[in-house]
């Protein structure tokens, strides 16, 4: 992964701003990551993560993502995030519900270029109030889960494989490469 840990930090406020977070538990964010990553891919051929993809049961999961979220779940005091969000059990469920502690802001803007701020708005406004079920089935739905096995590695260029990819698997290879 060669996210840089701040502009981590900046996306799990945007996610945490800008969606119901009734519904953000782990399996949810792992989707919206997902989807950050597999839709700017699709139009622009490159990650906004770089994380690594890997099939689970419930969709496709950014592998270091989601270690880095299990620390915080587990001991956020001595977790790389601590600064960044909180994590809540709810009562009733098997789900540990993001908490930022302090909303997306313009500061947190540098850490990204347009096009990623343009695919943030975008997923959220796709995804932001549906629950976690409706985000898994969507995920569900898209080549990269679909064509690999439980799991398996999830490569970026499988994103090709769906009728709304705009960049051929060479530029995103060329693009993975740099």
């Amino acid at each position: 992964m060669r996210l840089p840990i701040p502009k981590l930090k900046a996306i799990l406020r945007y996610f945490g701003t800008h969606t119901n977070q009734r519904f953000l538990g782990k399996t949810k964010l792992m989707k919206l990551f997902y989807f950050l990553d597999f839709t700017h891919i699709k139009k622009y051929a490159a990650p906004v993560t770089f994380d690594h993809y890997v099939n689970l049961e419930h969709g496709p999961i950014p592998s270091t993502i989601l270690n880095l979220i299990n620390e915080a779940i587990e001991d956020l005091d001595h977790s790389i995030l601590s600064d960044a969000v909180s994590f809540e059990k709810v009562d009733g469920i098997d789900m540990f519900r993001l908490k930022p502690l302090r909303e997306f802001s313009t500061k947190d803007e540098k850490y990204f270029t347009q096009s990623e701020l343009e695919t943030l708005r975008a997923v959220c406004n796709r995804f932001g109030d549906k629950n976690t079920k409706f985000v898994e089935d969507v995920s569900h739905k898209e080549a990269p889960w679909k064509e690999t096995g439980f799991l398996d590695s999830i490569p970026y260029t499988l994103a090709t494989h769906d009728e709304d990819c705009l960049v051929t698997e060479e530029e995103i290879e060329l693009a993975m490469s740099l």
